[in-house]
This record gives C-alpha cells, sequence and structure tokens, in this order.
C-alpha cells in the first residue's frame, strides 16, 4: 500500500502545493499524449501526479522507492523504479520510449551541470514530439521556504536538500544547453510567482 505523505517529512502545507504542481503539469498535456506512456521523474514513494493522471501506462522514477512501494502501486497502473538518476546520469529506458516526461519540483534537488545531462536523457527517451514538463521555485522564494520549513508548513527534509535556485532566465538558459530547440520550449509563473513551469517538446 502506498504512503500518501505528500513528501518526505512533514509540512502542512504540502498537501495543497503538490496539488497545485500536479494540476499546472495536467493543464500542459493534450489529450491525445494520454494515450500513451508518462514518465514521472523524481516522483517520490508516493506517486500522487501518476495516482492522479490518466494514462496508458505510467511509470514513475525515484532513489527513495523500495519492494513495498513498488508493491503498492500496482493497484494504480503504474511502475515504479529504484534509481537515483543524478547519482547515475542516465534513465533506463530505450530511445524515444514515453510520450511524455515530468518533473515536477525535482530540478532545485540536482546540481546544475548534472541538471543538463538529465535533459539530455528526457531528450532521448521522448518520442519525436513528446512533451517534457516541469516546475521548479523561483530562486527568490528561499528564504521564504526555510521559513515556511521552521514553522513546518513545508517539509524540512525536502528544502534541505535544495542544491540550485532558478529564475526564469536562468531555467531558459538551462535548456538551451540541451538537444530541445528554444522555439519549443515554454516557460511560465504560477502560484502568485512563486513557482515557474518549463514545457519542452522534442
Amino acid at each position: 500500500m502506498i504512503n500518501h505523505r505528500a513528501t518526505r517529512g512533514y509540512g502542512l502545507l504540502e498537501g495543497f502545493l503538490v496539488n497545485l504542481r500536479c494540476r499546472q503539469a495536467e493543464r500542459h498535456i493534450p489529450p491525445a499524449y494520454r494515450q500513451g506512456r508518462v514518465l514521472d521523474v523524481g516522483c517520490g514513494a508516493s506517486p500522487f501526479f501518476l495516482i492522479r493522471t490518466t494514462f496508458a501506462e505510467k511509470y514513475g522514477l525515484d532513489k527513495t522507492i523500495n519492494d513495498h512501494h513498488s508493491q503498492g502501486s500496482r493497484e494504480y497502473g503504474i511502475t515504479l523504479v529504484r534509481h537515483d538518476i543524478e547519482e547515475d546520469g542516465s534513465l533506463p529506458f530505450t530511445d524515444g520510449y514515453f510520450d511524455v516526461i515530468t518533473m515536477l519540483a525535482v530540478y532545485e534537488h540536482i546540481e546544475h551541470d548534472r541538471l543538463v545531462h538529465v535533459l539530455e536523457e528526457i531528450y532521448r527517451a521522448l518520442k519525436p514530439g513528446g512533451i517534457h514538463l516541469a516546475t521548479t521555485p523561483t530562486a527568490w522564494t528561499n528564504r521564504l521556504l526555510k521559513r515556511m520549513a521552521r514553522l513546518r508548513l513545508v517539509s524540512p527534509a525536502e528544502i534541505a536538500e535544495h542544491k540550485e535556485a532558478y529564475t526564469r532566465p536562468r531555467l531558459l538558459s538551462t535548456l538551451r544547453k540541451t538537444p530541445f530547440s528554444r522555439h519549443k520550449v515554454e516557460c511560465g509563473y504560477f502560484e502568485m510567482s512563486m513557482n515557474l513551469w518549463v514545457k519542452a517538446t522534442k
């Protein structure tokens, strides 16, 4: 059975914030893509986005997954794979396997240079015309998130693991270092400009 806590550790607002990220991702997925495969990189042990979304095949990737989580995910039609994308750097899937690959609140947990390589892997694993969707906190929220963590409004365990912070220009600059065409990358704000979203099409 899946543990339905939104993140590792405790945060009073975590469930609410996870739902906002999930809704942001959902609004960028065309109906036709849902007949294919989705991969959520950094899905956590409780893959909320995958549980809620509709796809023919659903996969999740995270370093915290164990056999118990994998068994519990099967009732939702989800295949979970234990894998540390930052440590390994590669995706354990063949070229062009996925229609959509998401990374919701994950960029900030990966060193910048390694993120570029991860994005190259995402490009490789997407079908032609496939979509990569991501969200990440805007850089100006760093201090705010740390205060919120001290108040247990968000998970201190998660905030303590943040390694990078992104502005919109830095995020776009990062995507330009990858095979994604700059003309097929969109980026914007949500949640009162506290978060950024990215949509990159192969």
